[in-house]
């Protein structure tokens, strides 16, 4: 593979990641190498075969690539994979969802919103303003979101051998997603976040709230209180879904609970701290994320099957290179992604200074001048500016060259396990479609 930095027409900076894919067969590969300035070689392992999805999302990019190229002066590769430019970073193309991912979408949703407004109507009647925290906790979770854990669990549960059907695997994914939303509202608390999911926090909201009404005391207090109740609730709900699941189930979703709140300490631990290792955000990457996000639902879903057993090995050599690939991608989409895309507020991980791989991977390769400037991370008075620049140093040390390319063979990785796994032929076409889905999103 080769990264290339070059200035765009507009002056802003732009990083193309290019990557290997079939023009003539789907088994055949042909490479196409794009030279601007201060280009870097990288190397990348691509899989031997491919699958019709394989295909089917590898033509399309590079139908993509080929339609950009007939509207641009310069050569088009048959996938770029990433565009960063300092200010509202754009990464192209992004895989769309599966279809698959919508339906199983709107079945947990439909079991969340009846067990949120049966609670709202239930407390409002003992007291009107206990509708305020309630209905907050029910806005975020059907705000938006992905929907990723229980599609995984969904995926998991149906290539075990479970009925798609089963009442147990939608409660289980409404119980992944209300822990989610435990984890988002209490995250944005600690790191002082202002956004999610295009709204305000829910702290926010409730200093607004404080403000607006003219109470008495500290108003960030009163929200922060408030939000971390919120998060609170939505644990609660989350443990009374799985109430009826089989023991060994049960268990995994306790041991899921236990690592996200190790994984979230690990780093808080490591914002403080500062200069970050690969190693140490490593670590980070699958605790907080990589276990509770991808590994953890999977096995959830082969218990609820009965087949935890059999499969939680083939599932962990799926899920957690797959889930560690998820947080770099999270990693470059905080740092370098487009808010209005994300939702979220870009460079506010640089401000909290967020123990990321990208991170570690710049200070290693930085000069003295760079490292000064990014030694400025972790420091809530960042300015744009040095945001900018800090985007700038991201890309020009290769780090996050380098990020890609390792989301890719983490992706791979995971690919080629899930094939050997013994699910069904339908779970492991969706799960290898859903690996490209969360190493190629732009959200």
């Amino acid at each position: 593979m080769r990264a290339c930095v070059a200035r765009s027409s507009s002056g802003r900076l732009r990083l193309d990641a290019l990557t290997i894919a079939p023009f003539a067969a789907a088994s055949q590969f042909a490479s196409h190498e794009r030279r601007t300035e201060d280009c870097v070689n990288r190397e990348s392992a691509l899989p031997h075969t491919l699958t019709v999805i394989d295909a089917l999302i590898l033509s399309n990019r590079a139908m993509e690539c080929q339609t950009a190229a007939r509207t641009s002066a310069s050569r088009c590769a048959p996938r770029a994979r990433v565009r960063f430019a300092a200010f509202g970073t754009n990464f192209n193309p992004a895989v769309s969802a599966p279809s698959t991912l919508a339906h199983i979408a709107e079945r947990v949703d439909v079991r969340i919103r009846e067990l949120l407004d049966t609670e709202l109507i239930r407390w409002s009647a003992v007291d009107p303003d206990l509708a305020a925290p309630l209905s907050s906790l029910r806005d975020l979770v059907l705000a938006g979101g992905k929907r990723l854990r229980p599609a995984f669990c969904h995926w998991a549960f149906v290539g075990a051998g479970g009925d798609p059907s089963d009442h147990n695997v939608i409660d289980a994914g409404a119980g992944l997603e209300l822990l989610h939303t435990f984890a988002l509202v209490h995250d944005d608390v600690m790191d002082a976040s202002l956004r999610r999911r295009g709204m305000d926090a829910v702290h926010v909201q409730f200093i607004h709230a404080h403000r607006r009404n003219g109470w008495r005391a500290e108003d960030r207090r009163f929200g922060e209180g408030v939000a971390i109740l919120v998060g609170d609730l939505a644990f609660v709900y989350a443990d009374l879904l799985m109430n009826d699941l089989p023991r060994a189930a049960q268990a995994i979703f306790t041991e899921l609970r236990i690592e996200v709140n190790i994984g979230q300490y690990l780093d808080l631990l490591g914002t403080v701290r500062g200069g970050p290792s690969v190693e140490s955000a490593q670590r980070i990457c699958t605790y907080k994320s990589g276990k509770y996000t991808i590994e953890r639902p999977l096995h959830l879903g082969a218990a609820l099957a009965g087949e935890h057993e059999r499969f939680d090995a083939a599932l962990s050599a799926y899920g957690l290179p797959l889930g560690e690939a998820f947080q770099l991608k999270d990693d470059l989409l905080g740092a370098l992604g487009d808010e209005i895309v994300t939702g979220k507020p870009v460079g506010d991980d640089l401000r909290e200074g967020k123990p990321t791989a990208l991170v570690a991977r710049a200070l290693s390769a930085a000069t003295p001048a760079q490292r000064t400037l990014l030694d400025r991370i972790g420091h809530t008075d960042l300015r744009s500016e040095e945001i900018a620049a800090i985007q700038e140093i991201l890309v020009d040390t290769g780090a996050a060259a380098l990020v890609e390319a390792q989301i890719g063979e983490l992706r791979d990785q995971a690919i080629g396990a899930i094939r050997s796994s013994g699910l069904t032929p339908l779970a492991v076409e969706s799960l290898i479609s859903l690996a490209f889905y969360v190493t190629d999103r732009d959200r």
